[in-house]
């Protein structure tokens, strides 16, 4: 069992003294003995208990006090024959007020606590039977000064006395409460609140309100059995209380526990309650007899047992029995003030029997915590260190994980594979640690399992027969003599399966700091049901691992920036990764690596777990960043068939080669196959180019070739897709490219680029034009490719139509009108016309030639002058028009070429208002007749009528304009608070004032604003 407290004789009242002790006190490095002649004894202690220090560990040289090996622990410095007359029952003190209080024969006396002289006999508590001294500090409600507050409680048979210090200074008034029976015990709950152990039951008593509550509770406790108590009032602060020897009947006990809690004993009942009365609905304390006395000493509960003679130290959370000392005929108990807080920890507490005092010395508690690791009680260690305060402990944060993941080992051992990874979850273990539970299949090479299975099997049943054996023979003492039927928890179970395994190997638990567990040969082997269930737990584990992993990583497996953690803290950063890492290394360098490493560790797992038992979940893990081991997920999808995933996941790592290579493998294979069916043909090998970033322009024109010999429509759609990654290709190098394999390919990523993309790159249109060009000079053409062709020659403006021209020889019938076209560009409109007219013999096409020119320039013609309107007929009065150049054509055409009267008169008839009529007529031959040229001089008279017309009605618009506004002015326009005109009147009264510099008008000169 737990060594927690060893026992030390330190005041022995020798054969020959018939005096018996009935009462101590212990305070600084004084003990007081009361003894059953009156007498009082007063002892020095040489090793005194520091009530200001708290003994955190063993203690060094230099904090051991100066003593001799040989000198005594106590010294009788005097003693006090005539303290009393009777035997001295209870003793207490009052610090601030150097009082000491005593019980003998029923009467309260005040001594002083130097002297030890007496001071006042209290005769108001004759026929007393016990009392309580509690001291708090108290700020006062109005000025919130903080004031040092003692009181004595003294039980006089039914009634409470209540008497007070306030800062040394009695307070003239004392309180005083009746109660339904005789007063037993009393114990202090806070500082306003005691507990009165009456003959049947417990009341809480508030001295501000006078409030006395019944305690119900089960057994005899009082009340019902199995009810709990009513709801109290309070407020609940630090208290010491101090309780006299009683008779040996069972007698109600109470003490406090740790802060807010107390416990209630009678007979062999308990109940814990709150500082307001209340049940914690917590399990009684197995006990066979009612004991003497009980007590807290932190972070224990103490039971003394008189009939057996031993003192048992019990876990006030767990109620476990974790040591018990033989002190023979021990009947009394006294703890040291403070007895509940940090300023304790480390103290020893005082056990009493008629003739012997007994010292309780404290091992430390780092010691106290290895004993319950070493012996298997894990729970016990965990539940004491959840107890204790951080200052008492070497790293007790570590520690404390530690021990959990030990426990969450064990629990993975009783195949209880839920909480075992709950609680690896709930401390963020070291993932190698939790990884290595599981076989090969799951752990890889890093697997700690045996790989026997009859080995494995023989562990099992051994480990099981353990348990059963230690559930037959053992058990706690206190259990044995209760005779109360016992059922076997699991973590009764599981405390004793760590017990066996820490027999067989004491030092693998030992090490808190240790960052592994050593693995045993005989582990059992996890296989079928077992091994999915476990692995089904340890996915979520393994999830949780890789989202903290992603705070410190980047996808490429760099360390995040500060800023990359702007909402986590440097100490959170660090306490992260330590608890991530087994050992966190200086540099930043190591640290990255190892943290890498532990991703690609999570990862690589995780894929083995999902293809273990969720084969389809694979595939989601690949679409996500992440750092699994590309060879162990290669080989475990290609040996499933699980392409479509390999291929993600090869996606994901930036392996393209590879990804496409496989890709281009299987759909060049046998279609028929099931298993390549949907990676059958190019589609899926364009989807993943189309996915590639530009920077991969190489691996994409490389594994581009075969899906455009196989299907160039499909092929083109990397290149020709409406989305981003395909507009920022490189269209330069994709241009080579397709020319390279097929120049109807380049045309159409020229005509994708610069008509749908408007990429005005001059070298691009140029490459059309020339494409184009070369195309219609193969006179086997699509009259679509024909068409296309002119009119991308016809509508871009960004190539060089010199270049063109070059390449479109005079003589060839099928370049006429592309010939034009690029003659237009170059602003030689007569050699284009003379194409069109005696080459092409198209008046139609001359005609359209000549409009589109005429409308360009009346577009980009510049505004004309204001008051004078812009006509086409001014135009051509003083440019020489288009239409004059095509009447030229047709009526004085070159050699060996004839004038052509019928499309003249058409152009004339159309369009003879839009040229001079000077150089007009000039063209017309004297022969013409005047009857033929009657559509031509009727246009130019409808022409000059209808600006004349136009004219006209525009003076008489603004004349009416003009009038409108000058009615506005005159008259006003008539709406409500609108302009009034020059109709506007003010009134001005002998109260009217400027707005301005509000002054009487009188007879000054008026100025209205215009508002």
């Amino acid at each position: 069992m737990l060594s927690a407290f060893t026992a030390q004789s330190i005041v022995e009242i020798k054969q020959r003294d018939k005096s018996k002790i009935e009462s101590i006190l212990a305070y600084g490095d004084r003990l007081l003995v009361g003894l059953n002649t009156g007498s009082l004894r007063v002892y020095r202690v040489n090793d005194p208990i520091d009530e200001n220090k708290a003994h955190n560990g063993p203690t060094t040289e230099e904090q051991r006090p100066p003593s001799s090996s040989n000198s005594k622990p106590v010294d009788l410095m005097r003693e006090e024959e005539k303290f009393s007359k009777h035997k001295v029952e209870q003793l207490a003190i009052v610090k601030e007020a150097r009082l000491l209080v005593s019980l003998s024969n029923g009467l309260i006396s005040i001594h002083d606590s130097q002297t030890y002289q007496l001071q006042e006999t209290l005769v108001k508590t004759k026929g007393a039977t016990a009392f309580a001294v509690t001291s708090n500090i108290v700020k006062d409600p109005t000025t919130g000064v903080p004031s040092i507050v003692s009181r004595l409680a003294v039980a006089v048979k039914r009634r409470v006395i209540l008497w007070s210090w306030h800062d040394s200074e009695l307070h003239p008034d004392t309180a005083e409460f009746t109660l339904v029976t005789g007063v037993k015990t009393l114990t202090w709950a806070t500082g306003v609140k005691f507990i009165a152990g009456l003959t049947s039951s417990y009341v809480l008593v508030n001295i501000e309100t006078s409030e006395v509550t019944d305690i119900v509770g089960p057994g005899s406790i009082g009340g019902a059995p199995g009810q709990d108590g009513g709801r109290f009032g309070g407020v609940g602060v630090s208290t010491i209380s101090y309780m006299g020897l009683g008779g040996a009947a069972p007698k109600p006990l109470a003490t406090r526990l740790g802060e807010g809690e107390m416990l209630l004993a009678k007979d062999i009942n308990t109940l814990f309650i709150d500082t307001d009365g209340q049940s914690l609905g917590r399990r009684q304390i197995p006990w066979a007899v009612a004991p003497e006395a009980i007590g807290y000493s932190y972070p224990y509960l103490l039971a003394l047992q008189a009939t057996k003679g031993t003192l048992e130290v019990r876990n006030p959370e767990t109620l476990t029995l974790l040591q018990t000392i033989s002190l023979p005929n021990a009947c009394q108990l006294h703890i040291p003030q403070p007895n509940i807080s940090l300023a304790h920890a480390g103290k020893g507490f005082l056990v009493v029997s008629e003739r012997c005092i007994w010292r309780m010395g404290a091992l430390d508690y780092d010691s106290q915590i290895n004993a319950l690791v070493d012996r298997g009680r894990l729970d016990e260690a965990i539940s004491l260190l959840g107890m204790l305060e951080d200052a008492l402990l070497r790293d007790k944060e570590g520690r404390l994980r530690e021990i959990k993941m030990l426990k969450a080992q064990t629990l993975f051992d009783l195949r209880r594979y839920r909480e075992s990874l709950d609680l690896f979850t709930e401390v963020s273990a070291p993932p190698q640690r939790v990884i290595q539970l599981f076989p090969p299949i799951i752990a890889g090479h890093i697997s700690s399992r045996s790989k026997g299975t009859n080995d494995a099997r023989e562990a099992e049943e051994h480990a099981t027969a353990a348990v059963a054996d230690t559930e037959a023979s053992g058990g706690a003492d206190e259990e044995k003599e209760s005779g109360i039927k016992k059922t076997t928890s699991a973590d009764t179970e599981l405390n004793r399966q760590s017990s066996g395994a820490s027999q067989k190997d004491p030092d693998g638990a030992k090490g808190a700091d240790a960052t592994e567990v050593q693995q045993h040969d005989n582990s059992p082997m996890l296989e079928g049901k077992d091994l999915k269930a476990a692995t089904a737990e340890l996915r979520p584990f393994l999830v949780s691992a890789r989202t903290r992993l992603q705070w410190y990583l980047n996808p490429d497996g760099s360390l995040k920036d500060a800023q990359g953690r702007a909402n986590t803290a440097a100490s959170h950063v660090q306490e992260a990764q330590e608890l991530l890492l087994a050992q966190v290394p200086e540099s930043a360098e190591e640290r990255r690596q190892q943290l890498l490493s532990t991703a690609q560790l999570v990862d690589t797992t995780l894929f083995r777990a999902y293809m273990f038992a969720s084969p389809s979940l694979a595939g989601p893990l690949f679409r996500l960043d992440n750092f699994c081991d590309p060879d162990v997920v290669k080989e475990k999808l290609i040996e499933t068939e699980r392409y479509n995933d390999l291929v993600d996941f090869l996606y994901g790592k930036g392996l393209h080669e590879q990804a496409l290579e496989l890709l281009e493998k299987l759909g060049k294979g046998e279609k028929g196959k099931e298993t390549n069916s949907q990676l059958a043909g190019p589609h899926r090998t364009v989807a993943y180019l189309q996915n590639l970033p530009p920077e991969m322009i190489d691996i994409i024109l490389r594994f581009v070739e075969w899906p455009l010999s196989e299907d160039p429509e499909l092929g083109m759609q990397v290149f020709l897709a409406d989305s981003e990654r395909a507009e920022t290709l490189p269209r330069a190098r994709v241009l080579d490219f397709l020319e390279k394999k097929d120049t109807a390919l380049a045309v159409r990523y020229l005509k994708h680029i610069t008509q749908e993309l408007n990429d005005t790159t001059p070298s691009f249109h140029q490459r059309l034009a020339e494409d184009y060009i070369q195309g219609l000079r193969q006179r086997d053409v699509s009259p679509k490719w024909e068409e296309d062709a002119l009119a991308f020659l016809r509508t871009s403006r960004y190539y060089k139509p010199y270049k063109a021209l070059q390449m479109l020889p005079a003589d060839d019938p099928n370049l006429y009108e592309a010939r034009a076209i690029v003659l237009n560009k170059m602003g030689h409109h007569r050699q284009a016309l003379d194409i069109y007219v005696f080459k092409m013999k198209d008046p139609a096409k001359a005609e359209e030639y000549c409009n589109q020119l005429q409308l360009a320039e009346i577009t980009s013609a510049t505004s004309p002058k204001r008051g004078k309107r812009s006509s086409a007929t001014d135009l051509e009065e003083k440019t020489t028009s288009i239409y004059h150049t095509l009447l030229s054509l047709y009526l004085s055409p070159p050699p060996p070429h004839k004038p052509q009267w019928a499309p003249a008169l058409e152009i004339l008839a159309k369009h003879g208002a839009r040229m001079p009529a000077a150089s007009t007529l000039d063209l017309i031959p004297e022969v013409l007749p005047i009857q033929d040229l009657e559509s031509y001089f009727r246009g130019r008279i409808r022409s000059a009528n209808t600006i004349v017309n136009e004219s006209r009605m525009i003076a008489a618009l603004r004349s009416s304009l003009a009038f409108s506004e000058e009615a506005k002015l005159r008259l006003g326009d008539g709406l409500p608070r609108g302009n009034g005109g020059r109709n506007r009147h003010v009134l001005i009264t002998e109260d009217r004032v400027c707005g301005v510099c509000y002054k009487r008008f009188g007879g000054s000169a008026i100025k209205v604003l215009p508002k």
